[in-house]
Order: C-alpha cells, then structure tokens, then sequence
C-alpha cells in the first residue's frame, strides 16, 4: 500500500494506491512506475499484470481520488514529470523488449497522438528517463552494458529539445546530477573504477570538467547523491561499502564507518534537495534491514527502522565471516559466510552455497528471514563473490566476461572446494543455487564438476547460451553481446559453445537438480530450462531427482504475491532438504 502523511507524522494518512485491491482478480500483478507530480496532485503508476514486463501507465487525481481516462499501454519502467505538473515522459518498448522510444503525454489528450521525442536506433542501447533530484532537469539515459550517453532537458520547458552531456563513446560511461550552476558526473572516462567531475550546465563539452575525486585503486565509486549543501558518495574498497561526504566548500571528505566484518551499504531514496539528513540503509547476513538517518552536520547517525523478525530472533546467535578462496589462476574470491554459533567445523555440515557473475552485478550479504530457516536447521549459507560480478572493482567483471567468462565458473568451484578443503561441509551435504544469468553458473559448474555437489537449484536458467545469442530477434539478445559476445563471429561462438550448459551436457552422473521456469519470462524464455532438462533427462546415468517446475503465471521474477513468493523459497528448501537427507 502507498500512503503519504503531510506535514508530520500525526497527520491523517491518505492512501494514494492499494496495490492489493488492484490485483485482485488476476494471477500476477506488479507495480512499475509511481511517480508523484511536482506539486504533489496527480499520480502516475503503471501495472503488469502476466510477468510479461509490459505495462499499462495510468493516472489518478490526488486532489479528488478519481482515476483520470488516459492510459498509455507496453511501457516500461521509467516516466518523468515536467514541472507543469501536466507532462509526462514515458519509454515504450519495441519487437524485441527492448525500451527504445521516448514520448510525451499531456494529461487529457489522447495517448495515441503522444508525440514522439526520441528513438534510439541502435539495438544494444536501453533508453530511459528521470527527474534529477533538483527538479530542475529531465535527464534521458541511453546506456549499453558499457556505453552511456545522457541527455538533458530544462523541466520548466517540456516542449524543448534535449542536449547531450557528451556524446558517446565506445566502453566509457557516465551518471549525471544536478546541483546549483553545475552537472556532476562519475564516469569511467579514463579511470576505470569511475572518478566524478563537475561541469557548468551550460558548457557541459569535456574541456569544461573540473575533477573532485579522481580515480584510485582499489576504490570503485558506486554512485553519489547531491545535496543543496552536501555532497555524498558510496564508494566500495577492497570489496566493502563505505560512505564518504563532503560540504561545499570544504576540501576534506568525512567517512561513515561499520563495525561488522561484512555487509551491504546503500543510499536509500533521499527525495528532498534542502534536507540536512542522509538517508541509507544497512543489512549483513545477520543484521535485518536498517534504515539510518544521518544528520550531515552535527554526524550523528539515528536508527529509524529495522526489518522486525519473529520468534526472537537474535543476530548475535550467528557468526559471520569473510573468507578468500583461491581461484586456479591465484585470485582471492571473497565468500560471505553465516552461520549459527557453536558449529562445528568437522566437516559434516549441510552448506547452501549462492552465486550469480554477470553483468558487473554484486549479490550483496544482506540479511533474509527465510534464511534463518536454513541457519536453525544447521546450514551454512555462503555467497561466492565471483569474478563477472564488481565486488572487486571493475577489472573483476571485465576478467569474468566476454572471453574471460570461465573465470566466473572456475571461481565458483575453486570457492566450493575450500568449502569443503576448510571442513564447513563435504561434497554429500553440498548444495548451490543461482537463478538466470546466475542459473548458468548452475548449468556450467554442474557440467564441470557434477561430482562436487549434492543438489542444485537452477532457476530461470539462461543455458542455451548458443541458440539464444544468435536470435537477435529475442529479448536482451544484441544489447548483450557486450555480455557474453556475438556468436555471429567465431572466436565467439567457438568460446561459448565450450561452455553453453546445454550445448555441454554428457552421458555422466549428475547431482539432484531442481529447474524452474516462467512462462511469460521476457528474458530467458521458458523453453531455455525445458530443453536443458529433457536433455539432461536423455542423457544423465545417475538415478537423482531432476525436476522441472514452471510457473504458468508469472515471468522471470517469479510470482508477485508476497505468500507465494515464499511458497517459492519454500519448496526450493524442501527439495534440497529432503536430497541432503534431512528429515525437517
């Protein structure tokens, strides 16, 4: 449900949205788009009700709470109000997912004469659109998996042209804020773990950046939010989240600090230009979700909410650790670990080992509730920290793509192995998951090393890496060619095709394995898992359970019902309970 109070917290609260009463009466329901006009009065939302990721944006009036009659179908998941309060901007989506048109709508026309403002040509480049946090400027964002170009827009005139930051230029990316006479940029132009710039708005060319933080090893800038007085930057070190501010005018940069070995710092949202307060939140594998309030000024750090857990949980009942294995190439891979105090490390420990190494995204050690289920049964639960993920800057995912990518799944073994090398578990009580890019890992170390695992649970699985990559007309296929590669050229294909878990299954004994599937899943299609497991079913030798389970009502996010979604987790854990033989 979404409500706002104004003015305090003992102000009525009026509900601008409840999403349960909207999904009655259909199977699958999920909110993408809710933004608030600038003068608070109209709302602008959007539904997909099929998991497909195509949506229907509607308004509604906040003043009267009636719905208004336009409605714009098939868009995604940006929108962005002008400063009249009466236009929006929208993406759309083409044949193949990809969002590539911008359009205008003015409340109370009709949404098929919306004129057209932009269309991106090129087939790997996503575009979107957003409102900086100034409201001075719409900012239009078109962004491959390593090139960016922004464009920017004064709010106050919806009906002019937008002008580019700086054009793009092949493999360096940029993010754009706004504060005062100045754009801030981070961009990896020349620092490859991203360094942030400012630039006068109206002389925004590259001879014009001016350098506030350069680019340092072993420090990735993961991103920054302006303040009217502040600036602030989340930065990752060796691996671990920090947060650094500093007031304008002043040289000196302060740092918040954690106590906890491990875990996961982001900015949450911090919606108000003027405010003297940071907002963020805090998680670590035994730590719920924290939301802080940090007073810039005077330093002082309040807890405002924290997840609640029931049953009495005590996160000082777990151990967490930060270990490093070391891959075949020497590397340390950092591995989150949990666990409940007192365990034993002999050896005989049921273990439910996560990865995931791709696209430069890092699974961070946040805290889950459903967890615990596994932590008060006697698991260990650990993340593998993989090269093809940025948990180690941006060289730690250029070493785990394109022709580098084995790394991702060399490293996830090498980190199983010390598992087991450090008696947290044995290849008997071994279990690994991982879902779409992540359920190629599953696919690939399970052709690599089927005899180091128990179970395995593969979720929307992209495996038929090959056929998949050479249809351009299917979802996500050419933007992703800076992924994995363009199979069209041999070096490509050949590389691919050694390790494409469809392509590399063999008459050999595997482990237990559970797939699971969407079928309406826009990005790895249904029939990816389907084929890899009548494959696997032709020709594995062993007599383990292989079971393929598809939703027929949802897509590659699964179900959006907050019971079903457990549902889900549930039957997921009892699958690898009852292969790893535990009774309950």
């Amino acid at each position: 449900m979404h409500c706002r109070k104004k003015g305090s917290l003992e102000a009525p609260e009026e509900i601008l949205l409840d999403e349960n009463k909207l999904a009655e009466g259909h199977k699958y329901f999920r909110v993408g788009v809710f933004q608030v006009s600038p003068d608070h009065n109209m709302l602008a939302w959007s539904a997909d009700t099929t998991g497909g990721e195509k949506y229907t944006l509607y308004f509604k009036n906040l003043k009267t709470g009636k719905a208004l009659p336009d409605r714009v179908p098939d868009t995604y998941y940006s929108l962005a109000w002008a400063n009249d309060n009466q236009t929006v901007f929208y993406n759309t989506l083409d044949a193949a997912m990809r969002p590539y048109r911008l359009f205008r709508h003015t409340l109370g026309t009709d949404a098929q004469n919306d004129p057209l403002v932009y269309e991106e040509k090129d087939e790997k480049f996503f575009l979107g659109i957003k409102r900086s946090k100034s409201g001075r400027y719409l900012f239009m964002d078109l962004r491959s998996q390593i090139t960016s170009e922004i464009r920017f827009l004064n709010a106050d005139t919806p009906r002019g042209t937008f002008k580019t930051i700086t054009p793009r230029k092949n493999k360096v990316e940029y993010f754009v804020g706004h504060r005062g006479k100045y754009f801030y940029i981070q961009t990896n132009d020349g620092a490859i773990d991203f360094k942030l710039v400012r630039a006068p708005a109206n002389r925004t060319a590259k001879k014009y950046w001016q350098e506030i933080i350069p680019g340092r090893e072993n420090v990735t800038i993961s991103s920054f939010e302006l303040f009217k007085d502040y600036l602030v930057v989340f930065e990752r070190e060796n691996g671990l989240d920090k947060i650094r501010i500093k007031k304008s005018g002043q040289a000196d940069f302060s740092t918040i600090t954690f106590d906890e070995a491990d875990y996961s710092v982001w900015p949450v949202d911090n919606y108000d230009f003027n405010l003297l307060t940071l907002r963020f939140g805090f998680s670590s594998l035994k730590t719920p979700r924290s939301v802080f309030d940090y007073n810039l000024k005077t330093k002082q750090r309040r807890l405002k909410k924290q997840q609640e857990v029931l049953d009495g949980y005590d996160p000082q009942n777990y151990v967490t650790e930060r270990l490093f294995a070391t891959a075949a190439d020497g590397a340390q891979i950092p591995v989150s670990v949990i666990y409940k105090k007192g365990m034993n490390k002999d050896g005989n420990n049921p273990l439910y080992l996560y990865g995931y190494g791709s696209y430069g995204i890092n699974i961070e050690p946040y805290f889950s509730v459903s967890r615990v289920s596994l932590l008060e049964r006697g698991f260990v639960y650990a993340i593998a920290h993989i090269r093809g993920s940025s948990a180690m800057g941006r060289m730690w995912y250029e070493n785990g793509k394109l022709l580098h990518k084995k790394n991702t799944f060399t490293d996830f073994i090498a980190c199983a192995e010390y598992l087991i090398d450090k008696k947290y578990t044995n290849p008997e009580k071994l279990s690994i998951a991982g879902g779409s890019a992540g359920g190629l890992l599953m696919g690939a170390v399970l052709n690599m090393r089927p005899d180091l695992f128990k179970a395995a649970a593969a979720h929307v699985p992209f495996v038929d890496v090959i056929n998949t990559m050479l249809d351009p007309t299917l979802p996500l296929t050419v933007i992703e060619y800076e992924e994995w590669g363009n199979p069209h050229i041999e070096k490509y294909y050949r590389y691919m095709k050694s390790y494409s878990p469809y392509d590399n299954v063999e008459a050999k004994a595997y482990p237990n394995i559970l797939i699971t599937a969407g079928l309406n899943d826009p990005r790895v299609q249904y029939w990816e898992p389907a084929k890899w497991t009548a494959k696997l079913r032709a020709l594995k030798t062993d007599k383990n359970l292989l079971l393929l389970k598809t939703n027929m009502g949802a897509g590659h996010g699964g179900a959006s019902c907050r019971y079903s979604r457990l549902k889900e987790v549930a039957f997921e854990y009892a699958f690898i309970l009852d292969r790893l033989g535990i009774a309950k």
